[in-house]
């Protein structure tokens, strides 16, 4: 609601024409920004509540099928192994927008208004200026091609080996600052496993485990060594899924102590992995 010039910041469930409740994430961003900068093992922050209980509803009223029988969305199986073999994502179903589906309009057209809306607010100027308040990085560019990012959602036994991400957009060279995670998953117990688990820069201890509830948000800085992932198997019913959105925000350029050559996926192995390698005496 307005009063003059003013925006009332207390939190709203009625209809604002937006999915997204802007006042109120600028006022998380200013009373948060200092969680932001001092959060261990890298900056990063956990925001409950991100969407208010009206805005889940659409999305997850619309949210995909993994049935290619019953939805529009060409999901891609995103399987693979690393280079030495350990399985680096398994069960993992990826939404491309950049993919025609054959009929000369991007796959963001097929997905359900509310998910396209959504995208579009991720996208915003007003959204931009939420997350440099909270990060404090300035002149953030958004990705309207979403490369690597999207809806994503992973099934029973499924993983995603801790990693560090490409550092480049593969198509405008800009540099990777920030990985902005929401996740939409009701009813979701600790048992499931799939928790986003942020590693030290050694990789020698889980220095935090995140569980993927529904509306919750993570937003972390993109480094080389900003070591993440969820490895353990999920164990959810089969006919669940870890159902999220990623996105990924850029700048032109990055401060030059977090300068690195461009690199692809950094896959790393967990010390239990490492321990096995070790030759017996």
């Amino acid at each position: 609601m307005t009063n003059g010039t003013e925006i009332s910041t207390e939190r709203e469930t009625t209809d604002r024409g937006t999915i997204l409740d802007f006042p109120h994430l600028l006022q998380v961003a200013e009373q948060r920004a200092e969680e932001f900068a001092s959060a261990e093992p890298f900056k990063h922050i956990v925001i409950d509540d991100f969407l208010d209980a009206d805005s889940l509803d659409r999305i997850l009223s619309v949210f995909p099928s993994p049935d290619p029988e019953r939805t529009t969305v060409r999901w891609r199986n995103m399987d693979a192994n690393t280079k030495d073999g350990l399985p680096a994502q398994r069960g993992k179903l990826d939404f491309s927008p950049r993919e025609s589906g054959g009929k000369d309009l991007s796959n963001e057209f097929y997905v359900a208004p509310p998910i396209r809306q959504l995208f579009w607010e991720l996208n915003s100027s007003t959204f931009l200026r939420f997350l440099e308040k909270l990060t404090g990085i300035p002149h953030l560019l958004p990705d309207p091609h979403m490369q690597g990012g999207g809806i994503h959602q992973i099934r029973r036994g499924g993983l995603l080996r801790v990693h560090a991400d490409f550092n480049k957009h593969p198509i405008f060279g800009l540099d990777r600052r920030l990985n902005f995670l929401l996740y939409l998953n009701r009813d979701w117990k600790d048992e499931y496993e799939g928790h986003l688990e942020l590693w030290s820069k050694d990789m020698k201890r889980c220095e935090r485990r995140i569980a993927p509830i529904a509306g919750r948000a993570v937003v972390f800085t993109t480094l080389t060594d900003s070591y993440h992932g969820h490895p353990r198997a999920l164990n959810c019913p089969e006919d669940m899924t870890r159902k999220s959105i990623a996105m990924y925000y850029y700048t032109n350029g990055r401060p030059e102590e977090e300068q690195h050559p461009p690199h692809a996926t950094l896959w790393q192995r967990l010390p239990e992995e490492e321990e096995e390698l070790r030759p017996v005496e």
